[in-house]
């Protein structure tokens, strides 16, 4: 897993649905939503182009994101953790979570053994977040 990009689920829930149901099931492993981009309102106002309904979310664990800044402040140009909701048909949805681990593995980041470990700890997190996506 941890030389993956990120990590993608498939669900039978409406791209709406889904959008609340990852908010839940990262509140649970302590992540909120810093950032919240629609990507189809984006693409219709600045291309008028039309787009599915796509959004990126920009998570954050206050507490993983404080130990891993006071280590090496260069690692904020990576934060918040990336995840996108993607509708798939009317009735499911694509979910994919960027692997904090090969994230934070940019530059001599990963040298950095406590920043290895909160993207360790971060990548276990948003693991049982897929997990939880998946049991819904």
């Amino acid at each position: 897993m941890s030389e993956e990009i990120g990590i993608e689920v498939r669900v039978n829930h409406s791209f709406q649905e889904t959008l609340e149901l990852i908010q839940e099931a990262l509140k649970v492993e302590g992540f909120g939503v810093l950032t919240s981009i629609d990507v189809q309102t984006t693409m219709k106002e600045k291309l008028d182009i039309d787009f599915r309904p796509y959004t990126i979310l920009g998570a954050c664990n206050p507490a993983l994101a404080h130990r891993v800044l006071t280590q090496d402040a260069v690692a904020g140009l990576l934060l918040p953790c990336n995840i996108t909701v993607e509708a798939d048909t009317d009735a499911s949805s694509i979910v994919r979570i960027a692997n904090p681990e090969v994230i934070l593995a940019v530059g001599s980041l990963e040298q950095n053994e406590e920043v290895s470990a909160v993207a360790h700890e971060a990548r276990l997190r948003l693991e049982r977040v897929a997990e939880a996506m998946l049991a819904t």
